[in-house]
């Protein structure tokens, strides 16, 4: 895994990642299909699924999920996230050693996680629990730092009081990156997507983000008191819009 301690650096964020983290576009289903990557029966190994936001997509559809997750406070969130579901499955495991059986899975996810697995690593596991022709499809809410104001007073904030904001970023997966992990053969397609919060949500929002300084950090008052200028300057009614590109890799491996 990550050298940035990526199996236990959330354990102080879930309940605000339950709450506040974005989901994802019900379109990405019908996309899939769409595309023959998905279908009815498919069964899926959802890779670092954490809350079970990425997870409850596929389960919704009507497909066997195996919720694969390392750290020990948000796979006990996400079993109680999607205990209503019997076809889910939780698995206390990594994306270098998933513990599932070898050819085993015909959909691998990964949604807001694959930066932190090592690749090399990652990529012998899914060969190994990959179904032939199975599929690696990796999806990201990507918050937009070019427009509005909010997006980049926001992120200007995250440079500012983040602790490791740069260092761990997903945007720091290079085109060379997926163009390896998937041999050069993989579509990209984007969706839009969004939330609207109120001054608690964002401040949770933020929050569930593991480079922002928790509480007991010096830079916590100051961090958001900034964060509450940037509310105050972009509300509407009450409510800042928070604004994404959901991008999805697909391909095999």
């Amino acid at each position: 895994m990550s050298a940035f301690n990526s199996t236990t650096r959330f354990s102080n964020r879930v309940d605000n990642y339950v709450k506040y983290r974005p989901h994802y576009p019900a379109v990405i289903i019908d996309y899939l299909k769409k595309q023959n990557v998905l279908k009815d029966n498919s069964v899926i190994a959802d890779i670092g699924s954490g809350t079970g936001i990425l997870t409850e997509l596929f389960l919704k559809s009507g497909n066997t999920v195996y919720g694969v997750e390392p750290n020990k406070e948000m796979q006990e969130a996400g079993e109680k996230y999607l205990s209503g579901f019997k076809n889910f499955i939780s698995i206390n495991g990594t994306a270098e050693d998933t513990t599932l059986k070898e050819s085993s899975i015909d959909v691998i996810t990964a949604g807001q996680a694959f930066h932190w697995f090592d690749m090399a690593e990652t990529k012998k596991e899914f060969k190994r629990i990959l179904k032939p022709n199975g599929y690696v499809v990796l999806i990201w809410n990507l918050r937009r730092i070019d427009d509005p104001a909010l997006s980049i007073d926001y992120d200007e904030l995250l440079e500012e009081f983040g602790t490791d904001y740069k260092e761990v970023g997903h945007r720091n997966i290079s085109k060379k990156d997926y163009e390896k992990f998937f041999d050069g053969k993989y579509t990209l397609t984007n969706f839009d997507n969004r939330q609207l919060l109120d001054y608690d949500g964002f401040k949770g929002r933020l929050l569930s983000s593991s480079y922002a300084p928790d509480e007991k950090h010096p830079n916590y008052l100051p961090m958001l008191d900034k964060l509450k200028k940037i509310f105050m300057s972009n509300q509407k009614d009450g409510k800042v819009e928070i604004k994404y590109i959901s991008e999805i890799y697909c391909g095999k491996i």
